[in-house]
């Protein structure tokens, strides 16, 4: 029987939540890393371990998969540079460093960065 996949709402719906992954792993690709919220974190953590995966195919199938997510010189990035660097690596490309609350809200705060 088909079951449903757990996965963070973030208070937001499908497209939202996709644009707010979407620009937060772009972050992460472009800087190395990012501030944002633990729930969010983990799951871009998640997005992003897959699409390195992904790049780490090296074959065209890879880079037309990550042309739908990213723009073409993120994309680029991964499949020559994070690929390349983490083509050992079995998985967990990611990590999540605790710094505390925020201190208008007090949401939990983590950098977010690649190993």
């Amino acid at each position: 029987m088909r079951k449903r996949v757990k996965l963070r709402i973030l208070s937001r719906e499908k497209d939202q939540r996709d644009a707010l992954l979407n620009a937060l792993a772009r972050g992460i690709v472009l800087n190395g890393k990012i501030k944002t919220t633990e729930a969010k974190a983990k799951e871009v953590s998640r997005f992003l371990d897959k699409q390195i995966t992904i790049a780490k195919g090296q074959s065209l199938h890879a880079r037309r998969n990550l042309a739908k997510n990213f723009s073409p010189d993120i994309a680029k990035k991964m499949v020559e540079e994070l690929a390349v660097k983490y083509k050992d690596r079995p998985g967990g490309y990611t990590r999540i460093t605790k710094i505390g609350p925020r201190k208008t809200d007090g949401a939990k705060m983590v950098f977010i960065e690649l190993v």
